[in-house]
């Protein structure tokens, strides 16, 4: 696939398949439809029966056949990727080439941020890890979960078990079984849980949260924990010009920020969470509880105004770090809030929003009572509504949308300037 700089971005609706059900070859199902990034292609699973399953691309299968397919992603640079499975078996088929090796089992296709590196959490003859590019961790674990990967694809990491115990071995499981591996290589150091391990900006440090015992938590960095313990905290996040580690802490019933070990945020809220710095370091964005039974963000530690009943999620700041937005939902009904401000109307359901490159803009993709879908731009919406609808994709300028949608039964690209909202 061709860069975002060279994707067709002339304004108007393009009709790129005229029956997303068709095939040139007789099917039995389909299954969950995909679209490329740059929305050139709609590919879906397709159950040919006894003859097996493929992926089918714009109305045209793969030659290959396998006896399962199922979780279809594009990759950021715009490759196709299926997990299959012939004879119990499991691998990656990319552009309808298959990995030269196969797995006991393959889940959650993740990506590098440019799309160059594909990999997947695997089990093997009963132990799990990671696999990249068709390479599986050397070293692999009777247990592996919480796996994260570096932005650049160049390391992974999960959670591991290190130490065998019987469902009510407790003795055993408290003296910790736990710890973190880094491309196969454990950190050594066994705890009683690990969770959540995340890389730095660089892909060269990881933090994960932990539980000394059975009442105290700390992070730990690279194998090494801070000095101090809490009864609780969440997820580690590396500040991203610094190096420096905050993690969300419990302290007396309340919620604060700890970074490096010690407290930025006094423990105030109910809960914090999610935190997010934007990309050069200098803020730090989180959900926060700031009474009980409301939701809201907080920047720096100081609260949006408007809250929510039921929950925000979905945070996502801004390239420039300036702005963040989310969703909102009180009783069902979601919202999308940027800076503080609630864009108009609610609907069934709401997805994360996209900022442009440029920072200026806003989308979110929604979905409306009633089961249709639209896409929302700055608070306003596209004029017509979809059956099925992508995240939104803004022009590498930031002034135009791409919204890739299924109307009618036909699969259509449309490009709107901004200014058309």
């Amino acid at each position: 696939m061709q860069p975002a700089t060279a994707w067709d971005w002339s304004p108007g609706r393009r009709v790129v398949l005229d029956d997303v059900k068709k095939c040139s070859r007789e099917y039995e199902w389909l299954e969950e439809y995909v679209a490329s990034p740059d929305g050139e292609s709609l590919a879906v699973p397709a159950n040919f029966g006894e003859e097996g399953a493929s992926m089918v691309v714009n109305g045209e299968p793969w030659e290959n056949i396998y006896e399962r397919v199922w979780y279809p992603r594009y990759s950021p640079d715009g490759r196709l990727t299926a997990l299959a499975a012939d004879m119990g078996e499991w691998t990656m088929c990319v552009d309808d080439t298959a990995w030269e090796n196969t797995y006991g089992f393959l889940l959650n296709t993740r990506f590098s941020a440019t799309g160059d590196v594909i990999a997947a959490p695997v089990q093997k003859d009963g132990e799990y890890g990671w696999v990249v590019d068709d390479a599986i961790w050397e070293t692999t674990y009777e247990f592996a979960n919480q796996f994260a990967m570096a932005a650049d694809g160049s390391a992974t990491a999960a959670v591991v078990q290190n130490v065998s115990f019987g469902q009510a071995d407790i003795f055993t499981y408290k003296k910790g079984c736990y710890s973190v591996a880094v491309n196969g290589e454990s950190w050594g150091t066994n705890f009683i849980n690990c969770y959540s391990p995340a890389f730095d900006a660089a892909g060269k440090s990881v933090a994960a949260t932990v539980r000394t015992s059975l009442y105290d938590y700390t992070i730990v960095v690279d194998g090494k924990p801070w000095a101090k313990t809490w009864p609780c905290a969440w997820e580690p996040v590396f500040n991203p010009a610094t190096g420096d580690v905050c993690a969300a802490v419990r302290m007396a019933g309340r919620w604060g920020m700890a970074l490096n070990g010690e407290l930025i945020w006094n423990p105030t809220f109910f809960q914090v969470w999610q935190q997010q710095f934007s990309g050069d370091g200098k803020h730090l964005y989180a959900i926060v509880s700031p009474a009980y039974g409301k939701w809201t963000v907080a920047v720096d530690g100081q609260p949006w105004a408007p809250t929510f009943g039921s929950q925000v999620t979905d945070l996502v700041v801004s390239p420039d770090g300036a702005h963040a937005a989310a969703l909102g939902a009180d009783a069902g009904a979601y919202a999308v809030a940027v800076d503080g401000y609630v864009w108009p109307g609610t609907f069934a359901m709401a997805w994360a929003p996209v900022f442009s490159a440029d920072s200026e803009h806003c989308a979110a993709k929604v979905e409306r009572r009633g089961g249709k879908f639209t896409i929302l731009v700055d608070g306003k919406p596209y004029k017509e509504n979809f059956d099925q609808v992508w995240d939104p994709v803004f022009s590498p300028e930031g002034d135009k949308v791409l919204i890739r949608a299924i109307d009618n039964g036909k699969y259509c690209r449309i490009v709107v300037p901004v200014r058309d909202f």
